[in-house]
């Protein structure tokens, strides 16, 4: 089910009301109608695979309760492993079974050595990695005894199958979520009023800015040997705000429908094309990976503590892990590797914690400096997305051939140009909003502030009209629905 269809239309609704109005504010009611329709949420894409959360939910919570019983140091380590090993077991073999199988096969075909294996035709589970990582968070925080494991099977079922960021996140460490399933939730009309905008702020990315984005991108980039290089430039910054629009949009969508039931998750995306160096962007993008990946790898691996050697190791393996977990193909791998590379001048003279504010802070403009930083910035990310975009790594080669050949001196010609001059001016009001409200949680977070009411109902009334004008209604997935 997706967020910017007719069914979640009506499907949000009717739980909003069951929730509220006939739970009753009975805490155990509400936490077994957050399962059942976290699973019909689930189920509409696929009911089979229902059974894999199912699965994932009891592994979890069973070895979480052994672990508050067992103090042997060996016996923990082999629990929390088990957690490990079945969690990641089905992700590897869903996800990359076949791209293990392929690249092993063609390893040995360089030596000559013909190998006959058929590979599987394996359908990914929507949202597998997300769930999965929420999870083994859970067990790991256990383990660590961060975490007092839960003996309450509904609120931790609840906690591992949560609708709203069940398919593309954030994801949520037990330590913030689980707790909100044990405490008595009240209606909150102010808290569900923001969270309603929070959801329109995220239609309008993924509907106006993302889904429009994405038909000139396609169009460029699956058709780029046909195009020049100044219009495979266009492409790659359609790409760009695509990809943003999209995932952000979804996280922001996610955000205000937890809101709406009384829930609070943490923020996701934090205007990550406003940094003014990679390492700010890493801070601010995708930051429940991030920060999962950084407390679960890079520290236990050593993080910054050691010697340069440590240093660049743990940089290179956190980032390409990373590019890998988004997908079984190289340009991921790639992806990850080149912002590896550019986050090493940084970590390396000590420079990746220097812009850790807001840029301009408490200011309507940035600097000259900024704003070359920004610039500069923005343009290492959008040479990166063309490796994440790309079908494959010769692919990004021939389309970066292009775009560094005299041809990007041309006239870009393609023929969604009138759509893509109508996208580029929403794309700049829509950058407009975010830096207006770059220090708040969201971009029209701080609407609520304006106190004429008609002024107020008038910039909502005005998101709903572009969105009802220039969006687009063919109902796209999400393009995290595949990692």
């Amino acid at each position: 089910m997706f967020f910017n269809s007719v069914d979640f239309a009506i499907f949000l609704p009717i739980v909003f009301v069951l929730y509220w109005f006939v739970a009753n504010n009975n805490l155990k009611f509400q936490n077994f109608l957050i399962v059942v329709a976290s699973y019909v949420f689930y189920g509409w894409w696929d009911w089979r695979f229902l059974s894999l959360i199912l699965f994932s939910t009891l592994v979890d919570y069973s070895i979480g309760v052994r672990l508050s019983k067992e103090e042997n140091t060996l016996k923990r380590k082999i629990l929390l492993w088990i957690s490990i090993v079945v969690n990641l077991g089905f992700l590897g073999f869903f996800k990359y079974y076949n791209f293990f199988l392929d690249n092993f096969i063609d390893a040995f075909s360089i030596f000559g050595t013909k190998i006959n294996a058929n590979s599987l035709n394996i359908i990914l589970p929507v949202g597998i990695s997300f769930y999965t990582f929420q999870t083994l968070s859970y067990t790991i925080d256990v383990y660590r005894k961060k975490l007092e494991p839960t003996k309450n099977f509904i609120a931790f079922s609840a906690f591992v199958c949560f609708f709203p960021q069940l398919v593309a996140g954030p994801i949520e460490r037990a330590t913030n979520l689980l707790p909100q399933f044990y405490k008595k939730r009240t209606f909150d009309y102010n808290r569900a009023v923001d969270g309603l905008r929070q959801i329109l702020w995220g239609l309008f990315k993924k509907i106006v800015i993302a889904d429009n984005s994405a038909q000139i991108a396609n169009e460029i980039f699956n058709n780029s040997t046909e195009h020049n290089g100044s219009t495979l430039v266009i492409g790659a910054l359609f790409f760009t705000f695509q990809i943003y629009g999209d995932f952000s949009g979804y996280s922001d969508i996610a955000i205000g429908t937890s809101r709406l039931f009384g829930f609070d998750l943490k923020q996701n995306f934090a205007f990550p094309y406003f940094s003014r160096d990679i390492a700010e962007f890493w801070r601010r993008w995708h930051i429940s990976l991030s920060t999962w990946f950084r407390d679960y790898l890079y520290i236990p691996l050593g993080g910054s503590r050691g010697g340069t050697w440590m240093k660049v190791r743990n940089t290179f393996i956190i980032f390409i892990v990373s590019g890998f977990w988004h997908g079984a193909n190289w340009t991921f791998v790639v992806w990850g590797g080149l912002n590896a590379l550019y986050f090493l001048p940084l970590l390396l003279l000590n420079k990746n914690r220097t812009n850790t504010d807001n840029v301009a802070q408490g200011k309507y403009f940035p600097t000259i400096k900024e704003l070359s930083q920004m610039g500069f910035t923005f343009c290492l990310t959008v040479l990166a997305w063309i490796f994440f975009r790309a079908k494959n790594i010769s692919h990004a080669y021939d389309y970066l051939s292009t775009i560094f050949s005299k041809s990007v001196f041309k006239f870009p010609h393609f023929e969604q140009i009138d759509l893509a001059f109508s996208t580029a001016l929403l794309i700049s009001l829509f950058m407009i909003v975010e830096w207006i409200g770059r220090e708040k949680q969201y971009a029209i977070e701080n609407i609520i502030s304006i106190k004429n009411r008609g002024f107020r109902y008038s910039i909502y009334l005005g998101i709903v009209i572009l969105i009802m004008i220039m969006g687009n209604f063919e109902e796209n997935e999400f393009i995290y629905f595949q990692f």
